[in-house]
Order: C-alpha cells, then sequence, then structure tokens
C-alpha cells in the first residue's frame, strides 16, 4: 500500500530517480501535502455554504482558491521547477487566508491560522531568500489593511456562528504545521548525519592525503638508495667481468674447454647477467627517483638502425634464428634521445632472441605520418612463443612477467619492458604489443621527428599489425 502511494506521488516528481535522496523527500512532501492538505480546509468551506443561505462572489473566490492547491502538483510536474510551484503555494495560500479573513470575520476569523501555515511553507521552501517571503506577507497584508481602511470588514456570516468553525480551522492547521514540524525535524536530523559523515570524511580523507605524502616520500627515498646502490654494484661488477675476460685471453687456446677455461666462462657470463640486472635497477629507481634525463638533439635514423643491427645480430645466432630487416633506403634524421631509444629497441630485440628458437625475428623501419604529425615506426616482430591476451597488460608493469612459467623458464627482473614503456613515454613516443600464444609477438615504436616538441598525449592511433606481422604470425 506505502508503495503504491508512493508511485502515485513520484508520478508528479519530474525525474524522481535522478533526484539525491534530500531533493527528492522535499519534492514528495510538497506533493503529498498540496494533496492532502486542502481537505483540512474544505471543513470550512461546507460550513460556509451551510451556514449562509445565498453564498456570494467572496464564497466562490475562496472554494476556487482551496481547490487550486490540488493544482499545485501538476504544475510541478510541467515546470519540473519546485521553487515556482512553491512559490504559487505561499502566494495562494496567503491570498486565501487574508481575503476569507477579511469578507468572514475580520481579525476572529477562522482562516488566519492558515496564514501562519502560510508563513511557515514560505520559509520552508524559500529559506534561501526570507527577505521576499517577508515582502511577499507584507505586500499581501498591506493590501488587505489598506481595503478594511476603506471599507472595513463586511459581516457576511455573524462572529458567534463562526466559533464552531473557527475551533475546526485550528485544529486543521495544528495538524498541518505538526506534520510540517516533524517533517522539518527530521531533515535538519539527516542533515546532521550527513554533517557528521561528511565531517568524519574529511578527517579520513586528510589522513589519507598525509599517508600518500609519506607513502611518496618512502617510495623516493626507496629510489633514490636503490640508485646509489646500484652505481655501488657496477664498480666491482666491472672488475670481476674485466679480470674473467683478462684471464680469460691469458689462456692458451690449447687449454681452452678444460675446467678452469669454463670456470672462467661462467663467471664471467654470471658477472655479466648481474650486471645487466642491476642496470635495469638501476634505471627504474633513477625514472621513479626523476632523476633520469633526456638529452635530445639530432641524429641519423639509417646509422642508428645499422648500430642496433649490428649489435643484435649475433643475438639472433645464438637461439637459431634468422634475422630479417626491412626498411627503406633512407630515413633521414629525427630530434631526441638516440642512447635511450637504442636501449629500448635493443632490449625488445633481445627479448625476441631470448623467446624465439629456430624462427624469425624482423626489425622493420619506416616513416609514417599520423594526422598532421610525422613519425618514425620500429617494429620488431618474432615468431616465438607468443603472449596470451589476458597476460598483455602484465607487460609493462614493474617486476613482472607474462606469466610464472615464462619467468622460471627464461628467468629475467620483469623490469626490461617497464623501463621501455617509461623511457618512450619520456621521449614523448609510445610502444605497444599485439600478440597470440604460439604465433609471435609484435612490438612496435612510434617516435616522433621532433621528440622535443611531442608529447605521449599526441599518440592516440590504436596498434594494428602491419602486413609483415600478420604473415610471419
Amino acid at each position: 500500500m506505502f508503495k503504491k502511494i508512493l508511485g502515485i506521488i513520484d508520478w508528479f516528481v519530474p525525474n524522481a530517480p535522478l533526484l539525491e535522496r534530500s531533493e527528492l523527500s522535499v519534492a514528495r512532501n510538497f506533493v503529498f501535502t498540496h494533496l492532502i492538505g486542502p481537505l483540512f480546509s474544505q471543513a470550512i468551506s461546507i460550513y460556509l455554504y451551510r451556514a449562509v443561505a445565498n453564498p456570494g462572489i467572496p464564497f466562490w473566490i475562496i472554494m476556487i482558491s482551496i481547490c487550486s492547491f490540488w493544482a499545485l502538483p501538476f504544475v510541478f510536474r510541467a515546470t519540473n521547477n519546485l521553487r515556482v510551484s512553491a512559490l504559487l503555494s505561499v502566494q495562494l495560500l496567503t491570498f486565501t487566508s487574508l481575503f476569507g479573513a477579511f469578507f468572514y470575520g475580520g481579525v476572529s476569523s477562522p482562516f488566519l491560522p492558515w496564514l501562519l501555515v502560510a508563513l511557515l511553507l514560505g520559509f520552508f521552501y524559500l529559506s534561501d531568500r526570507p527577505l521576499f517571503v517577508v515582502c511577499l506577507f507584507g505586500a499581501n497584508f498591506l493590501t488587505m489593511t489598506t481595503a478594511y481602511f476603506a471599507v472595513g470588514f463586511p459581516e457576511t456570516v455573524p462572529i458567534d456562528q463562526l466559533a464552531a468553525v473557527g475551533w475546526i480551522s485550528i485544529l486543521s492547521a495544528t495538524v498541518y504545521m505538526s506534520w510540517m514540524a516533524v517533517y522539518y525535524a527530521n531533515v535538519l536530523s539527516m542533515r546532521s548525519v550527513v554533517e557528521r559523515e561528511t565531517e568524519l570524511h574529511g578527517r579520513m580523507t586528510e589522513k589519507l592525503q598525509e599517508a600518500m605524502k609519506l607513502a611518496e616520500a618512502a617510495n623516493n627515498a626507496k629510489s633514490i638508495f636503490l640508485a646509489k646502490m646500484s652505481h655501488e654494484f657496477r664498480t666491482p661488477l666491472n672488475a670481476v667481468i674485466g679480470y674473467s675476460e683478462l684471464l680469460i685471453e691469458m689462456i692458451e687456446p690449447e687449454d681452452r674447454g678444460k675446467t678452469n677455461w669454463q670456470d672462467l666462462n661462467r663467471i664471467n657470463s654470471a658477472g655479466k647477467h648481474l650486471l645487466s640486472l642491476v642496470n635495469d635497477v638501476l634505471d627504474l629507481s633513477k625514472i621513479e627517483a626523476d632523476k633520469i634525463e633526456i638529452i635530445e638533439s639530432p641524429f641519423d635514423v639509417d646509422g642508428f638502425c645499422d648500430q642496433v643491427v649490428a649489435t643484435a645480430t649475433p643475438l639472433m645466432k645464438a637461439n637459431g634464428n634468422s634475422f630479417v630487416v626491412q626498411r627503406p633506403s633512407r630515413l633521414g634524421t629525427i630530434v631526441g634521445d638516440e642512447t635511450k631509444l637504442r636501449q629500448v629497441i635493443f632490449n625488445l630485440l633481445s627479448n625476441a632472441a631470448k623467446f624465439t628458437k629456430g624462427g624469425t625475428v624482423s626489425f622493420v623501419a619506416r616513416q609514417r605520418s599520423i594526422g598532421v604529425s610525422d613519425w618514425i615506426e620500429m617494429q620488431v616482430i618474432d615468431t616465438g612463443i607468443g603472449i596470451a591476451k589476458e597476460d598483455l597488460p602484465k607487460l609493462f608493469q614493474n617486476f613482472q612477467q607474462a606469466s610464472a612459467m615464462t619467468s622460471a623458464k627464461y628467468g629475467g627482473t620483469g623490469l626490461g619492458l617497464a623501463i621501455s614503456q617509461k623511457l618512450c613515454a619520456l621521449m614523448g613516443a609510445n610502444i605497444t604489443v599485439d600478440s597470440e600464444v604460439g604465433r609471435g609477438t609484435s612490438f612496435t615504436v612510434r617516435i616522433p621527428v621532433n621528440a622535443a616538441r611531442i608529447t605521449p598525449v599526441d599518440i592516440d592511433e590504436p596498434y594494428r599489425p602491419s602486413p609483415l606481422s600478420v604473415a610471419l604470425a
């Protein structure tokens, strides 16, 4: 039953599901009181109709005014403006009260209690404009006073006959005002709860912000510590690698293959591996500590590609992979950090060589125009083990690899791609990936021709595999 009544009330409330809780509550109260409220005042009009043998124009004006309150919910639904509807309600109730008091009883009129109700409604619905409410009542009261001094109060019904209906009016107005008082008390209570919750959330937000600052400071301190420690590790590691290579060269050719020579190779290989891990941690810590510098200068892309290919070729042969290079005869010159870009491309090529065995690794470089900007696009495509779609988001996270099995079988820190992505962002470039398990992986790096003038947010085009990547996959 309650839900049906609420459904009827909400029919008058425009966009009821979209309103906030407090706004919906006020709107529902407006509709409910204007559907029920006129019933309380009908006792007065019925009494006056029975008391006067020949009701005149004042009576019918009062009747029409009382019935007009039932139209206000429809006005609210049509205008979707509670302020306008409430203003009409306050003015109508004020007019009805003063007009009824003027013709039926003057200062002893049973209509006067409803003037207090009108004042209450004015301050409730138009609480942000109390001066306007006071002026509205003042104007209506001034009109009645002027009429009184002009003609006096006409005695349409004798005062002694209005005593009974006066008690009925006072009772009805009291019930109506009690309802509004209880509702207003609930509103204040609800606002008090909201204020307490807001204050609590405010304190929690301050604590969270303070904790976030402490966490950021701790993270920055950690990055600085790692950067310093990693730097200190590199000196003895370089010494180990250098001495092991020196000892390997000192061994006679006929003695190579013996136990000492093999041990020295293991020491050298382990030292290089450890140095690469330290370098990764050092790069990451520098990036997170905002200590890394991007040195932008013009460099020749063709010479860059030749150097990268020459460095990566031995890696491809180690796993029996064929190395395919595709690029135009002339790529030109771009502005950027050649060293950082070489680090990114070489990392992608070394990963392709590591995760591909007896397959094909392709390095593709080309010029592209995206929007109004010119870009150099470099792709590293392999026919290796591939990566599952659900594992792709992990690739560019710190210390994350595609899967635990990959980490156990192939090793590594899981920092290479994370560092590559961060370096690309610092250079105004971007890096994307496309892969399928068992068919291979394609990484694409796009760097603007003038990296100093382009930021990563300018690169919105999604990755589309090249014809070569499709053929190899």
